[in-house]
């Protein structure tokens, strides 16, 4: 692999990670406070919203969308590099149980980066409610437990972690790069959201892996975790597996066989 992808940027050496895990170790239930918060926002917007007309804002969302499209493609890159050159150098079961991910000098910043940054997506949930389109269940349950989930397994470095960040920074770095040119006016072929949902699906499959993986492992220092994080994320991941599949069924799927019915 390229060395240079390896080589630390000013502002990722400089990151000081110590300083971030004791915040998060402090405040780690305030991402509580903020999913309360969210939650009463869709509640009051959608009440605010109901008699009103529906906002465009096709420009606000185009530079909402754009921005998490580079910071996310820029994290799986900079993560990407580091998980490749663990696997390379130490194998696959080192890419599960590897903690060093939260303060390698090419991939600490990232880390709580990515942390942070499930903070802001609730964003996504603004554009949806002021623009008036259907919030389903899937959507609002995603945000809320990733947060939760994200903030409490930083704060202990459990293992797995690169394993997390690294393919939700890539799914994400597509999802919003379609978000982008979606929002742009561009007319994109269906099989394109369909991929993104497919990879959705097997990002979930391959988290049950990993956590299984570092169950069967855990009794190893090398590869430390807890029972409360294991079984937490088993079925955050879970879920998200089912409803994934379910939502790929019902937007795919069953209206193809609905248009071949009234076709026939």
């Amino acid at each position: 692999m390229n060395a240079t992808l390896l080589e630390s940027f000013d502002f990722e050496r400089r990151f000081d990670e110590k300083v971030a895990f004791e915040w998060f170790q402090e405040n780690w239930t305030k991402s509580f406070v903020f999913s309360t918060l969210y939650a009463a926002v869709i509640l009051l917007g959608r009440h605010f919203m109901r008699e009103r007309q529906k906002l465009d804002l096709r420009r606000p969302l185009v530079l909402w969308s754009l921005s998490l499209a580079i910071f996310s493609i820029f994290g799986a890159i900079r993560t990407g590099s580091y998980m490749l050159h663990t696997f390379s150098s130490s194998g696959f079961r080192q890419t599960v149980c590897d903690t060093d991910f939260y303060s390698a000098p090419v991939s600490k910043f990232w880390a709580c980066a990515f942390t942070l940054s499930k903070a802001p997506e609730l964003g996504d949930t603004v554009f949806i409610v002021l623009r008036k389109q259907r919030l389903i269940f899937l959507h609002w349950y995603h945000h809320i437990t990733v947060l939760l989930y994200t903030w409490y397994s930083y704060k202990d470095r459990v293992a797995g972690g690169g394993w997390f960040m690294t393919m939700n920074y890539t799914v994400h770095a597509l999802m919003y790069s379609y978000y982008t040119a979606k929002a742009a006016g561009l007319r994109l072929p269906k099989p394109c959201a369909m991929i993104i949902t497919a990879l959705q699906i097997l990002q979930m499959a391959m988290g049950l892996t990993v956590l299984a993986l570092v169950y069967y492992w855990h009794h190893d220092v090398h590869c430390a975790s807890n029972m409360n994080n294991i079984v937490s994320g088993s079925l955050m991941y879970l879920s998200y597996l089912v409803l994934f599949a379910l939502f790929f069924y019902q937007s795919y799927l069953k209206k193809e066989k609905s248009k071949d019915v009234k076709a026939e």
